[in-house]
């Protein structure tokens, strides 16, 4: 159980786009359906997709926004029927949406209700070392942190999730995540779709018990896809433009995500808008767990009481079937004075990089599996990188995991602290979905990334990792100390 879990070993392969045969998952079939509620299935589409609430301060100075969000347990009812045991912020399967405004200081005061260690980090915040939620700085139970947000970089898309070492799977997994907005000051004059057609959704895989309860064992079998905490809902929209957030929060799996004809511009990625809106009308949205997209998709063609759907491909080992994940349901028209304008937000420049480094992602597999980077696996004492502050560096990325006694294994890249920029892949050009500033980038077995970032600001620790969270839970992390 501990290579299935936190290896995928019987089904990594499904999870993230590796092509494995269908027989390298016991009996060869995928698995069966979900039976929703304790009696017969419920057709698709049957429950609303819920939008996470946006948490109100509990203060305001001139500056700074002051909030308070309790980690606690909950019965959430997930699948129609059923209530399911789950860690949460604030009482929701995805927190409460923080709404945050560039330049302005955000305090936000997390409180543990729960009987184990948790902690918070800001994924894709440029903040102090001592609120980035280093994995051995936790927050025991009955005890509480101050989280310090200074907002001092581009609006963005940004996730808050737990990552207390060697839990960090299991508790995003059991709904340990919300979003994180930034407003940035240039967004305010473009148009774009605002307040309730701005829309944040969290797509990611699951498994339940006959119970109904959620399964951490076989990524394999996680055979529900959850949007907002909701199996195949519905979301009723007007005929007109929305901003949708999309966010792969699955702790392993890949997602490839379409709208069919919808008309679809994307405006941004994980570190904010891109210099101009492409479009992306018919095309896939490869997501590695962790990475967002930011989107406006336009309903206007629809008619009342038309539909569309988004759909997810290849859920299972070596099936490429498409399955439909949310289905938007038009129910009104309305007046929509929101546009897309041609030019958004040019991206910083490049300047000379000082230092190049590189790091290889693996699994050392004999025994107990330990996730490394340059053969070492993740330990809290030691100091892998001392990086200049003000520095930039290139780091060629590679995952050496293309031939292991279990397969090619998948990696997903994420760097704290910083946004990068992609400067290529095996030396070819970057992927569409390596476009604008990143956090998180996908490794597919056996290939290589050259990224380039300027470390500013902080001084301190950070981490570095896989956010295939099985395998950083499983050590494959690496630590960097911004000094002087």
């Amino acid at each position: 159980m501990y290579r299935r879990r936190f290896l995928g070993l019987a089904g990594i392969a499904a999870v993230t786009g590796v092509g494995l045969p269908v027989g390298a998952m016991a009996g060869g079939d995928p698995p069966p359906p979900v039976r929703i509620g304790p009696g017969a299935p419920k057709g698709p589409f049957s429950v609303r997709m819920p939008v996470p609430p946006t948490l109100r301060p509990v203060a305001r100075t001139d500056d700074t926004d002051v909030y308070r969000l309790d980690v606690l347990a909950a019965d959430l009812e997930l699948l129609p029927g059923v209530r399911t045991s789950c860690l949460t912020y604030g009482g929701g399967f995805v927190g409460p949406t923080i709404r945050a405004r560039e330049g302005r200081r955000v305090l936000v005061t997390y409180r543990n209700r729960l009987p184990e260690a948790v902690n918070v980090h800001l994924h894709g915040g440029h903040v102090p070392a001592d609120s980035d939620g280093h994995p051995m700085q936790l927050i025991d139970p009955g005890g509480q942190r101050r989280y310090e947000y200074p907002n001092r970089q581009p609006g963005a898309t940004l996730w808050y999730h737990d990552h207390s070492h060697h839990a960090e799977a299991e508790h995003v997994y059991r709904g340990l995540h919300g979003f994180y907005l930034i407003e940035g000051e240039d967004e305010r004059r473009y148009g774009l779709p605002t307040d309730e057609y701005d829309v944040p959704i969290a797509v990611r895989d699951a498994e339940f018990d006959s119970a109904g309860q959620l399964v951490h064992g076989d990524p394999a079998k996680r055979n529900v896809i959850l949007v907002n905490g909701r199996h195949q809902p519905y979301f009723p929209v007007a005929a007109r433009k929305y901003r949708l957030r999309l966010l792969n929060s699955s702790t392993l799996r890949f997602l490839k995500l379409n709208f069919g004809s919808l008309p679809v511009l994307q405006i941004g990625s994980d570190g904010g808008l891109l210099p101009a809106p492409v479009d992306r009308t018919g095309t896939d949205f490869p997501l590695a767990a962790g990475e967002r997209v930011d989107l406006v998709v336009d309903f206007s063609g629809l008619p009342v009481g038309g539909r569309a759907e988004l759909t997810n491909q290849g859920q299972y080992t070596g099936d490429d079937r498409v399955e439909p994940v949310l289905r938007f349901a038009v129910d009104r028209r309305a007046s929509d004075r929101s546009r897309v304008p041609a030019v958004l937000r040019p991206l910083p420049g490049l300047p000379p990089a000082a230092v190049h480094r590189e790091l290889t992602l693996s699994f050392d597999l004999n025994g107990t599996p330990t996730g490394l980077v340059n053969g070492l696996p993740f330990d809290p004492d030691r100091v892998d990188q001392r990086i200049r502050r003000g520095a930039t560096e290139i780091w060629t990325v590679t995952n050496g995991d293309r031939a292991t006694k279990y397969g090619p294994i998948q990696h997903s890249f994420h760097l704290h602290l910083v946004q990068f920029r992609v400067l290529d892949r095996d030396g070819r050009p970057p992927l569409p979905g390596d476009a604008g500033l990143k956090d998180t980038v996908p490794l597919p077995p056996g290939t290589s990334v050259r990224i380039q970032a300027t470390f500013t600001d902080h001084l301190g620790r950070y981490m570095y990792h896989c956010h295939m969270l099985e395998h950083s839970s499983a050590g494959m992390m690496g630590q960097m100390e911004i000094v002087d």
